[in-house]
């Protein structure tokens, strides 16, 4: 099993949509990564989808690749098959860390989720996610009102409870 992202933080972004990614995150990134070596500049898939998706999901190398075996097992011409192509090859974006630990994000991506001056970055496993921080904000208050108070999250790893 490959390293997971673990943790959040926030960072900022310049007028040419740079970035920095947790020095954490990019240590997964080049272990996720089967071509990189010492040296060379981890690669990623970033995937913003349509206008139902708010953040930018990240993907390492091996997870895209799983991801996309799984595509290729499905039926040419399902429906499922049809939309996860358009998701994850269409609605998606290839790219690297630069040399100092950086993300470049395109004008398209950063307008997609009214990107400006600050990212906010949380692990989701084997990918992470990029939001604009207020967008984050607005969906956890609303994930966390979802959530019964008397619900201990940890009781789902044993898949006793359904809410």
């Amino acid at each position: 099993m490959s390293r997971r992202f673990r943790g959040e933080s926030h960072h900022k972004v310049d007028t040419k949509g740079r970035v920095s990614i947790p020095a954490s995150f990019r240590r997964v990134l080049e272990a996720g990564d089967p071509n990189w070596k010492n040296g060379d500049n981890p690669e990623l898939v970033i995937v913003y989808g349509d206008h139902r998706r708010n953040y930018l999901e990240c993907y390492t190398m091996e997870a895209i690749e799983e991801v996309d075996a799984k595509i290729d097992r499905m039926p040419r011409g399902s429906m499922q098959r049809k939309a996860l192509q358009r998701l994850f090859h269409g609605q998606s974006f290839p790219t690297t860390v630069d040399e100092t630990g950086r993300l470049v994000l395109p004008a398209k991506l950063r307008n997609k989720i009214e990107l400006d001056g600050e990212a906010f970055f949380i692990a989701a496993g084997d990918t992470f996610q990029i939001w604009k921080p207020e967008t984050y904000e607005t969906e956890e208050e609303a994930w966390q009102q979802e959530l019964p108070d008397d619900v201990d999250p940890l009781s789902f790893l044993d898949g006793d409870m359904e809410i």
